[in-house]
């Protein structure tokens, strides 16, 4: 039996396994999915928002505030690519817009933040230059910025499971089961796991996840928001990430680099039946283009490499619910972690383990956690004599596989060994991202599949995109 049972591996259900991995306790995630981070986490707008946004006295104004400093620190330790780029919210022209403007800017007075100032439209363009003549006042978010959402819950989780907690992918828990002792999550196949204490992180299924368990309180609404990533080419179009004055629906289409050097544009915000449901639309992917070219109107959409939908997970009363269940004693539900959730994972994860505490886990700090995770692209960090050293030395790093983003097969067989290790292309992509680039994974995807087979002994038949139902060949001819 475990101490505590995580279901759901998202960058929250990582990153309170991470947390969690400081104390003497045995910890186990339990996701559905073939790979980690596969909901919400992996297609996300990978802002780190400044904290002015979030109504004063809620619980994400308070974990805002006390997030961004958290997350950056904990980036730096488990080498989770970021970059303080700051953020703009744009008005453009109307006193209504102004207004709200000037109300986000009071907002973050009040919820603390710090490094908030309003700029004309004059000294915005002076700092970027591309934006739209018509943008008139701008609040500029100094310490805001962009991650890479995948890569800090790989990261995060890596780092959990070196310091000793286990993940189960694969295990879609169907029923939880009170035990005398705690609780048995059962699995679609029916494999049966117990711990002392359950946390539900389980994103957009988290109210299904807290309906086994009796909970009814909360019911999750969610909403779909399409995405066009643009080639690198375009990813100095804007510095900052750039944003409208947010509405009723969300905080609307941004245009921002990546921490990889490309441009994003998106999301939009539509209610979903099922939290499954990430196909794109002509209709969105318009209204992306249209609504990014009013902020940045030079934006070349001709250089989209890829579009993509990711669901986010939104409650009717609009904060995180962050409590324990008050019917099945022992069960945390970690839910609606809408935005900014993953500027606050850290905060989350530390207000979860309080919550914990609370509820009666015993938390006694291990003398050998080690917070630090190897920096898994320190190669291409090196200078072209180091690299050339380091290649001498392990010659399968000198072997280019993608040629767009230009990684080696010794960083693609590395992403396979370690914790957590990649099972499948698009595993091998978020961690590498061989695949990433302009062709989209067209030439170097059957040699990953190839090291898939040889690393895992498996033939070239059984590797799969990404899990069940996605295999890429079918045999030889």
């Amino acid at each position: 039996m475990y101490d505590v049972l995580i279901v759901g591996a998202g960058v929250i259900g990582g990153m309170l396994a991470r947390q969690l991995s400081r104390y003497d306790l045995s910890v186990c995630i339990l996701e559905k999915e073939n790979d980690v981070a596969m909901g919400a986490t992996k297609a996300n707008s990978g802002i780190v928002h400044g904290g002015y946004d979030p109504e004063p006295g809620t619980l994400k104004a308070k974990l805002n505030a006390e997030g961004v400093q958290k997350l950056y620190d904990v980036a730096d330790e488990i080498h989770a690519p970021y970059r303080k780029n700051g953020s703009f919210v744009c008005a453009f022209g109307t006193p209504e817009e102004e207004a709200t403007v000037r109300e986000l800017y009071e907002r973050g007075q009040i919820n603390g933040i710090k490094g908030l100032e309003l700029l004309t439209g004059e000294q915005a363009r002076a700092l970027e230059p591309a934006l739209s003549e018509k943008v008139s006042l701008v609040l500029n978010v100094t310490n805001a910025g962009i991650v890479c959402p995948y890569e800090m819950a790989i990261a995060a989780i890596g780092n959990a499971m070196d310091n000793g907690v286990e993940l189960k992918v694969g295990f879609a828990v169907r029923t939880v089961e009170k035990t005398e002792n705690g609780f048995v999550a059962v699995a679609e196949n029916g494999t049966r796991v117990a711990g002392k204490y359950l946390v539900n992180c389980a994103g957009a299924y988290s109210d299904r996840v807290a309906a086994m368990v009796g909970d009814s309180f909360f019911t999750i609404i969610p909403r779909a928001g399409e995405y066009m990533l643009l080639d690198k080419n375009e990813g100095s179009r804007v510095s900052h990430t750039i944003f409208q004055v947010p509405g009723i629906e969300g905080k609307g289409i941004l245009v921002s680099p990546t921490v990889d050097g490309n441009l994003l544009t998106g999301p939009t915000a539509l209610k979903v039946e099922n939290p499954a449901c990430t196909e794109t639309t002509p209709e969105g992917l318009e209204a992306v283009g249209r609504l990014a070219a009013k902020s940045v109107p030079s934006v070349n959409f001709r250089q989209v490499i890829t579009s993509f939908t990711g669901v986010r997970s939104s409650e009717k009363n609009g904060d995180f619910i962050i409590r324990p269940s008050e019917v099945a004693k022992g069960v945390l539900h970690v839910a609606a972690i809408d935005s900014p959730g993953l500027t606050c994972c850290v905060a989350i994860a530390d207000y979860a383990i309080d919550q914990l505490r609370a509820m009666g886990l015993l938390l006694t700090e291990k003398a050998d956690f080690n917070p630090v995770r190897e920096n898994p692209h320190a190669f291409r960090e090196m200078s072209d004599e180091e690299k050339d050293a380091y290649i001498k030395a392990h010659p399968a790093y000198g072997k280019i596989v993608c040629r767009c983003e230009t990684v080696s097969e010794g960083e693609i067989r590395d992403a396979i060994r370690r914790n957590p290790p990649a099972r499948d292309i698009d595993g091998v992509k978020r961690r590498t991202r061989s695949g990433m680039g302009r062709c989209q994974g067209g030439f170097c995807m059957p040699y990953v599949m190839r090291l898939l087979s040889e690393e895992n002994g498996e033939p070239m038949e059984k590797i799969t995109k990404n899990g069940e139902g996605s295999a890429q060949l079918t045999g030889k001819l």
